[in-house]
């Protein structure tokens, strides 16, 4: 086995749990990041389900690829399996991504979300993402902390979200709003 690179988009990028030999910002072109996935372990519940990223057909995304070792890749990929194929809610393909650092162009393994599978939320209206967000806790904690992490992620690596950073604003006002924060 040779080295091989993860991207990663949500969580991956702030929280590998992976010994990396390298990480660089990359951007994967033909997906983009979208709370697209019901959480059923990580952040929610069957019963009361959070809100998650996906890797979804269509646009582009900017995250982070982090390069594995030989001697660590299959000890990376079991990780990788059980940390993100709970519910097989991801199809795992490898994808050419371009390394911002420089400009080099490596396949790295990406988890895209799978369209046919039963927890897959689709383009949910902006107050169902806020509530599902709020309310949302599951195994992995609490789901707004998932998603003010991957925006304070983003802020800090010089490519800032509009859209999530709004998305957060909203979650923050419902959750200060809410009867069991006063």
């Amino acid at each position: 086995m040779k080295d091989f690179w993860v991207f990663g988009y949500g969580s991956l990028m702030w929280r590998p749990g992976f010994e990396h030999e390298e990480r660089q910002p990359a951007l994967l072109r033909g997906y983009h990041r979208s709370f697209c996935v019901y959480s059923h372990v990580h952040r929610g519940t069957p019963e009361r389900p959070g809100l998650v990223f996906g890797l979804d057909a269509g646009g582009a995304c900017r995250g982070v690829a982090f390069r594995i070792a030989a001697a660590r890749a299959e000890e990376t990929r079991r990780y990788l399996q059980a940390r993100e194929q709970v519910t097989l809610v991801y199809k795992d393909v490898t994808k050419r991504v371009e390394l911002a650092g420089d400009g080099r162009r490596v396949d790295a393994l990406c988890f895209v979300v799978d369209r046919a599978h039963a927890q897959y939320a689709g383009r949910l209206p902006f107050e169902d993402q806020v509530r599902l967000i709020a309310e949302g806790e599951g195994r992995s904690g609490k789901n707004p902390d998932y998603l003010e992490s991957t925006v304070r992620h983003l802020d800090e690596a010089g490519v800032p979200d509009a859209q999530l950073s709004q998305l957060w604003r909203a979650v923050e006002q419902r959750l200060h709003r809410s009867p069991a924060c006063r």
